[in-house]
């Protein structure tokens, strides 16, 4: 099964631990002076390693990625053994060092070397060695053939790195060494890094066997403190021998000699942290001296006698190039010290999930990177005079191109800064082979590399830093706000739109997101209400002077951290969770019994649970339309179920379940990219950028040339791209759900008609079409006349005084709640900035004054009577005053969150991107996608509303109506 208590407990790894972090040793010293702007920076650094293994890989013209470094491998065995010392110091009995104890363990020999060149070539040598202490603990040494690093610190290794990248002739060397180095760290340290790699390569290697191995950084060794470790040979066996020039691989050759005839031994030693002087921790260029700190034999590291050539060893061997050692692999009681031990936990991580294809990154091409410094710049001049939406077409386009760049360089912030400091992490266990193929029940394992991104229960991350006010959650009054200024006092339509646009925005959000509520009984919010008024807060209770509702649940943070981190409830991604749900459980149960591939489905309708909610992903605040969305898309899974089956006879029922989940979450997300959206920003610039996010620019050559020019990595479209994050773990964002407070859009009442006579069949208020009235209703009017009464229904508008009657007084989970007041409360409570500081960190120009918000002057007159002060008023209410562009349903200011997300849900997605391809989806599943529509998965199941569908729209636009027959 995809979810397993393995992956459950990587999810919780990858998300946040309740647990305070380790304080830093007396001997450490965290650059940029916190273990948070120490991780920004490696995060950095890491990327940049990436790229070096780019460049090794077209320099040396290889068809995959290699190791960053110690690309080439001598050795690789798994039947070794480390044997703890019976004589252990006994303030050397730490953990799993234990006198006599005895571990199996995995070593690998190597060149250090980025590219794979003969055995000759000046270059030091490396060993890795994974023990395995536990079923569940690792320990990784990792040393190289010279006592110190060339690189006092990261920054420097990764600078020494860049320059040398791709460098294979002695003149491109020397220009490395000579120009790119200095330049990059200096002249005087460039030469220190010079002396120590010149004097570490001119060593004659003739045996790895003979050669000792020094892990340069230092590690923790429990009480004992500090100290740095070395392999060397163990005492008795043949001298190297003279090495072979003409045999490129002669390291290798000649450990198959030795093993041949013998075992092979090093000896494990250790050295012990004398003062910050002659045994530093952070700088790995100075080697600790054995005058100073001498050399204690700890343990005895045996490589088994073996036929290297033997099928067997060679199939050992493979496997161990397929391990990512990593000095983090170990426990706390040796957790690695110093900077340069620090940066590998990031860099290491990220190379080695590169190199197994667990880990994408698509460089930015130099002529975008060239470009793109004057472009938004220029447009952000031009912004101050003429917003993008009044300029001309192809300027509009390239316009919002440069606020998308602009929003991911500022407006990507992770809350949690996972692993900083960093903490040890036993290796991670094979990969299960169905997970890079089949969405997991959970959203775990969208990316390889960190397998609780954007699962259920990651935090939601921020696109501004969050403001924590205690004193202004009640200021002005939330009760008095609403009924001010959202309440509706009539009924607005939004004239470009149907009813169905409604119902799909709160479908797709019930996909993306859901705060956790505290349970009946435990933490309330508590709103005090204006002088004189009452509220009853549950079902029969009596009058209060106080609104109450149940708190978030939200994660506690260690140290004075505001409590304003809140975990998702639903997975991140664009996975249908709403139709499938959200745990193996749920989406079990919800599957034809036996095990098959289907939804269950009564007569085309959804079973009915015990409340009479229908059987689904996600049932809470249920009313017809949420019936109608949910109904089509079951339907369409078992669509695509029986064309599978036709088409693949062979694949079994849970394979084409998972992949008929694909594909119908790939039709969702094309469906909200290319047809909802468009709907409700209609305008040409939108219509156009959408559709270049799912399927590329338009075929003109002027376009394509634009899109080159500035963001050539977009020109086939997001899904023919390989995952972003930039720079930012994937996480949907409070902002987020902030300007998706889409409730005016629904209406008082619903209009049922018939669809083939027009005639009304009934009319009937929200309270009516909700909960379990929602699916006695849809069964009664049917599918397709309950579609078109929607299709030729007006929503309301996005604007003040539109918020639904039915949703400021109703009853849920047991209490009665305004569900306007709430959205205010919440969003105030979760940090999410007010509006013109909202605003503001979106890159727009404050407001100075109520009327510049509200041109009506009876509304800019409401405002100012409400908050005194333009920096007072709530974003939502902001968001819903602003005089929004031409076409738009909603403000310029919301669209810019809108603007950075609806591309990084589709980016960040394995699914979308990489692996949207035909061996995952199926040549049929991914022609479903690209062929389908909203209007196909209609006319699919009630191909009878053919004729009603606008022509030249989508189905959110409003619907062709059947006049009544006056016979």
């Amino acid at each position: 099964m995809v979810d397993t208590g393995q992956q459950e407990q990587s999810v919780r790894s990858h998300g946040h631990d309740a647990a305070a972090p380790p304080a830093p040793g007396p001997y450490e010293a965290y650059e940029g002076g916190s273990p948070e702007a120490e991780r920004v920076l490696f995060d950095k650094l890491a990327d940049e390693l990436m790229r070096v293994q780019r460049t090794h890989r077209d320099t040396a013209g290889a068809t995959q990625l290699l190791r960053t470094f110690h690309a080439k491998a001598a050795l690789g065995v798994e039947n070794a053994r480390l044997r703890f010392h019976d004589d252990l110091p006994p303030d050397l009995c730490v953990g799993y060092a234990r006198p006599g104890a005895e571990y199996p363990a995995v070593v690998r020999l190597s060149n250090a070397g980025g590219t794979e060149r003969p055995d000759a070539s000046p270059d030091l040598r490396g060993m890795a060695v994974r023990v395995q202490a536990g079923p569940e603990e690792t320990h990784d040494l990792l040393a190289t053939s010279f006592p110190v690093s060339h690189a006092a610190d990261a920054r420097e290794f990764v600078a020494f790195a860049k320059a040398m990248a791709g460098a294979t002739s002695s003149v491109e060397q020397a220009f490395g060494l000579f120009v790119r180095l200095p330049l990059a760290v200096g002249w005087g340290t460039a030469d220190r890094m010079r002396r120590n790699v010149r004097t570490a390569t001119r060593h004659t290697v003739g045996s790895l066997a003979r050669e000792t191995f020094w892990s340069r950084g230092a590690i923790l060794w429990g009480d004992a403190g500090p100290v740095r470790y070395q392999l060397r040979p163990a005492p008795g066996g043949t001298p190297a021998p003279p090495p072979d020039r003409g045999d490129p691989d002669y390291l290798r050759h000649e450990l198959a000699l030795r093993l041949a005839t013998g075992d092979i031994a090093f000896e494990l030693c250790v050295q012990r942290y004398r003062d910050e002087r002659r045994t530093p921790v952070e700088d790995g260029s100075v080697e600790w001296l054995e005058s100073d700190a001498p050399v204690v034999p700890v343990a005895l590291l045996t490589v088994e006698r073996q036929d290297l050539d033997s099928a067997d060893a060679r199939s050992a061997a493979r496997r161990v190039e397929q391990l990512a050692f990593n000095p983090w692999h170990t426990t706390e009681e040796f957790r690695p010290l110093g900077n340069l031990n620090r940066a590998r936990k990031a860099a290491y991580e990220a190379a080695a999930a590169h190199r197994l294809g667990l880990r994408f990154t698509s460089p930015e091409p130099w002529h975008n990177t060239l470009l793109g410094v004057p472009m938004r710049a220029a447009f952000g001049l031009v912004n101050r005079y003429v917003p993008w939406h009044r300029l001309p077409v192809p300027l509009g386009l390239l316009n919002l191109v440069a606020l998308r760049q602009t929003l991911r360089r500022f407006n990507l912030i992770d809350p949690e800064m996972r692993q900083a400091p960093p903490r040890p992490d036993p290796a991670p266990a094979q990969l299960d082979e169905q997970l890079r193929t089949r969405r997991s029940y959970d959203g775990s394992y969208n990316d390889l590399s960190a397998p609780g991104m954007g699962a259920v229960g990651a935090a939601f991350g921020r696109n501004l830093p969050p403001v924590y006010r205690p004193d202004l959650f009640d200021v002005p009054n939330p009760v008095t706000v609403s009924d001010t200024l959202l309440a509706r006092e009539r009924f607005i339509p939004a004239t470009s739109l149907n009813v169905l646009a409604a119902a799909w925005i709160q479908f797709q959000v019930h996909d993306w997101v859901d705060h956790r509520r505290c349970p009946a009984g435990g933490r309330t919010v508590e709103v005090p209400l204006p002088p004189g008024a009452t509220w009853h807060n549950t079902p029969g209770g009596g009058a209060e002077k106080v609104m109450r509702f149940a708190e978030n649940e939200g994660i506690d943070l260690p140290g004075d951290r505001p409590p304003i981190l809140f975990a998702n409830t639903a997975s991140h991604w664009w996975d249908g969770s709403e139709v499938y749900g959200g745990d193996e459980r749920t989406a079990t149960s919800l599957r034809e019994p036996g095990g098959g591939a289907a939804l269950r489905l009564e007569d085309g309708h959804l079973p009915l649970g015990a409340g009479g909610v229908p059987l689904t992903g996600f049932t809470q605040s249920w009313w017809l339309g949420l019936s109608v969305m949910h109904t089509l898309f079951a339907r369409e899974h078992n669509a695509v179920c029986e064309a599978l089956r036709r088409t693949y006879p062979a694949m079994s029922e849970d394979a084409v379940y998972h992949t008929a989940r694909l594909v119908v979450s790939a039709l969702i997300a094309k469906i909200h990219t290319v047809e909802w959206t468009p709907a409700i920003l209609a305008t040409e610039v939108i219509d156009i950028g959408l559709k270049t996010n799912w399927q590329g620019p338009p075929d003109r050559w002027l376009s394509k040339l634009g899109l080159w020019l500035v963001e050539a990595n977009a020109l086939g479209g997001i899904p023919r791209t390989v995952p972003e994050h930039h720079g930012v773990p994937y996480a949907l964002t409070e902002d987020f759900v902030t300007v998706y407070r889409m409730h005016p859009l629904l209406p008082d009442d619903v209009e049922l008609c018939d669809h083939r006579f027009g005639q009304r069949l009934e009319s009937l208020d929200f309270p009516q079409v909700r909960g379990p009235a929602a699916e006695v209703v849809l069964r009664k009017t049917g599918l397709a006349s309950t579609l078109y009464s929607f299709g030729i229904a007006h929503p309301g508008a996005i604007t003040l005084n539109n918020f639904p009657r039915a949703l400021r007084r109703f009853e849920r989970d047991g209490e009665i709640i305004d569900l306007s007041v709430v959205d205010l409360v919440r969003t105030r409570r979760r940090g999410v900035p007010r509006y013109n500081d909202f605003r503001a960190g979106l890159h727009k120009p404050r407001i100075r004054s109520f009327g510049e918000l509200a041109a009506d002057p009876d509304t800019a007159a409401r405002l100012e009577d409400v908050y005194g002060s333009v920096d007072e008023i709530d974003t939502m209410v902001g968001l819903f005053a602003e005089n929004p562009p031409e076409g738009f349903g909603f403000s310029d200011t919301a669209f810019r969150i809108f603007l950075l997300m609806a591309t990084r849900r589709i980016q960040s997605d394995r699914f979308l991107t990489a692996d949207f391809r035909p061996e995952v989806y199926t040549p049929l599943g991914l022609d479903w996608v690209e062929k389908g529509s909203m209007s196909s998965v209609i006319l699919r199941h009630c191909p009878e509303l053919a004729g009603l569908l606008p022509r030249g729209a989508s189905p959110f636009a409003p619907w062709r109506p059947v006049v009544p027959s006056s016979g």
